[in-house]
């Protein structure tokens, strides 16, 4: 097992995206009134980023194939700068969904780069560790994304935000030109019939499908709350910063899931077992979110258990997943990504559309299940 680059900055890259994200959440309602949209045209900036995410997965994916991993890290974070300089300076609500559509299709560098140097590095025995200790990355990142947000939020209005992601995209495009190297050297042109011929593969494979669905399921249940839940706090009367600490209950199921994770783990506990536990606790946490909405903040309660699930069960797909298609990690990690985040970003539509928390949980929990459950009867059919 050779390591070639900082597991530490390889896991602040894996964080970047979702911190660039959730630190956004808390500006939402400033954003409605600065440019007097309705919440439904507000929370759109959210999901047209996962789907231009989602071409950015694709299109980083690929060029990691093509230039390699290095370039394709840098051009992205190039790309995310511009789109975060853009939206520092929009003058009108088109021009900063413009802007935010250009910064998620750079970041997206962050995720699929990394995920793709991480499969580089580690043989199968070592990367379900290593992806336990990137899954608590992924999960204290949108807490530390809300937290960050809500100060900047009451401190510096929403170009406050905005000039803290230019600065972190100068950051990052120098610590990864200074200290990532190329862990693919040799390079391949990948023709658009070979990525037809991967993606009609992928599609007709049932572990793939379920696992895009699961990552779907779990992703739109983390980002409701961060879409919908600052205008259920606003309703209630209450500030930018009291929906910010919420965050710190968040983090405890985050710190807790994370932990549990890694001492199942370590004690051989299956991947499968922890996701299946995982997709049920999740279903029953938004049964109760539902029943709590209408209650005050006692939703917070049920929530915490969905993040803890969520941190037991993203790392142990996402380490799997790809098992099959090790000599393509690149190309199918990119296709992989479009999948997932395009269903993400579909789900996110249609939880602006239902603008009602508890009803978003049950129908998305509950597609995780049937998800889980449908490929398990076909499995067992096989």
């Amino acid at each position: 097992m050779k390591k070639t680059n900082p597991l530490w900055l390889l896991t602040l890259l894996v964080m970047l995206p979702q911190f660039v994200e959730t630190i956004y959440s808390p500006v939402l309602p400033m954003v409605q009134e600065k440019f007097g949209v309705n919440e439904e045209s507000t929370t759109l900036t959210i999901s047209l980023y996962f789907i231009a995410f989602a071409l950015g997965v694709a299109y980083w994916g690929i060029q990691c194939d093509r230039i390699g991993r290095k370039k394709s890290l840098k051009y992205g974070l190039i790309t995310y700068g511009i789109g975060t300089c853009a939206a520092i300076f929009a003058p009108n609500f088109m021009l900063l969904l413009i802007a935010r559509v250009i910064s998620a299709f750079g970041i997206a560098v962050g995720s699929i780069v990394t995920q793709t140097i991480l499969r580089d590095t580690y043989d199968k025995d070592s990367i379900s560790k290593v992806f336990s200790w990137i899954g608590i990355g992924l999960s204290i990142s949108p807490i530390i994304g809300m937290i960050t947000g809500s100060v900047l939020a009451s401190s510096t209005g929403h170009q406050g935000v905005f000039i803290m992601l230019y600065l972190l995209a100068v950051l990052f495009y120098f610590l990864s030109r200074n200290r990532i190297s190329e862990t693919k050297h040799s390079k391949k042109e990948v023709s658009i019939r070979t990525l037809i011929d991967l993606l009609t593969r992928m599609i007709g494979d049932s572990e793939i499908i379920r696992c895009c669905l699961l990552i779907m399921s779990f992703n739109v249940l983390l980002f409701s709350y961060y879409s919908l839940a600052p205008f259920i706090f606003k309703v209630q009367q209450y500030s930018s910063y009291a929906f910010g600490y919420s965050s710190i209950v968040l983090a405890a199921g985050t710190f807790a899931g994370a932990q549990l994770n890694r001492f199942l783990l370590f004690r051989n506990i299956s991947s499968k077992i922890l996701v299946t536990g995982s997709t049920l606790g999740t279903f029953i946490a938004s049964v109760l979110v539902w029943i709590l909405t209408d209650h005050g903040i006692y939703f917070l309660i049920p929530y915490f258990f969905i993040v803890m699930a969520f941190s037991m069960a993203i790392p142990n797909i996402l380490s799997t997943v790809l098992i099959k298609y090790k000599n393509e990690t690149g190309s199918a990690g990119a296709l992989l990504g479009l999948i997932y985040y395009v269903l993400i970003g579909l789900g996110l539509v249609s939880i602006g559309l239902i603008q009602n928390l508890g009803i978003s949980c049950i129908i998305f929990s509950g597609i995780g299940l049937l998800a889980l459950f449908i490929f398990k009867q076909k499995e067992k059919t096989v």
